[in-house]
């Protein structure tokens, strides 16, 4: 019994040794690096799966300023009730790009990025690459985000394979080198109560002159674990516009904000 309970003990010690292991490998293989050289800092404001609320909300609040996000989209989930909210509507597709909007990949099937086999997660790019050029001719998908867990390095050299770039979570701004595999993101969700630290993380990002990209879901006003409310979210962007940085799209940013290492 004494055995038994010490392993009980040791799998929660266990699992964080395992998710460790898990970050350091997407860290540190399968990377491509580039040096991020901005004239002036950057941020862009992304949303996985694109609930609705992110577009009626979120896109709402980025356009009162005159700006564009870019929203990653897994085709598989439109028009589901998911555990990030109500996923978009086929016609909020042209919509979204017709207000000057991003459209990124997030898998077809919304692929966990690490229990995923690299081969199936690339399937599932391809996948949705297909789909998103059945609904909008001649639209590119230039970027891609990772869906739930971070990539293994193996998914990472194939996803580049499709895409300018790849953004995964951190918390933190990119300056200095930066891996296009594998760019840093900062999850609103993960401060929605500490808007202290939003504060940070856009001052840090003006010291570095670096690329910062904010990252969230639904924005609602009872929004689910993974998103934020409207008030918030416009108070993000607020802070945004006021720090005078230059804000812009993925794609946009990636070619204003790095230079090949």
């Amino acid at each position: 019994m004494e055995f038994a309970g010490f392993c009980h003990s040791m799998i929660p010690a266990l699992s964080r040794i395992n998710n460790r292991l898990r970050r350091d490998s997407c860290r540190w293989f399968g990377r491509r690096n580039v040096a991020i050289r901005c004239a002036e800092p950057v941020i862009s404001f992304t949303f996985d799966d694109f609930p609705h609320s992110a577009l009626t909300a979120g896109g709402k609040a980025l356009e009162q300023h005159g700006l564009a996000g870019t929203y990653y989209v897994s085709l598989g989930l439109m028009g589901k009730d998911t555990p990030t909210g109500r996923i978009f509507a086929e016609e909020d597709l042209a919509d979204l790009v017709s207000r000057g909007h991003e459209l990124g990949c997030h898998t077809y099937a919304h692929c966990d990025a690490w229990d995923t086999a690299p081969a199936d997660f690339e399937r599932s790019i391809v996948e949705n690459q297909q789909a998103i050029a059945k609904l909008l001719p001649g639209l590119t998908l230039h970027s891609l985000s990772y869906p739930i867990s971070c990539p293994r390095p193996q998914t990472k050299k194939l996803a580049a394979k499709h895409f300018a770039c790849c953004r995964g979570g951190g918390q933190g701004p990119n300056a200095g080198t930066a891996d296009l595999n594998f760019l840093n993101a900062f999850f609103l969700e993960q401060s929605r109560n500490n808007f202290e630290a939003i504060k940070q993380v856009i001052n840090l990002n003006r010291s570095l002159s670096g690329w910062l990209i904010f990252a969230t879901h639904d924005v609602a006003e009872n929004p689910t674990p993974f998103g934020c409310t409207p008030v918030f979210f416009e108070e993000v962007v607020r802070c945004a516009v006021e720090s005078k940085t230059r804000i812009l799209p993925v794609s946009q940013a990636l070619a204003v904000a790095t230079f090949a290492a």
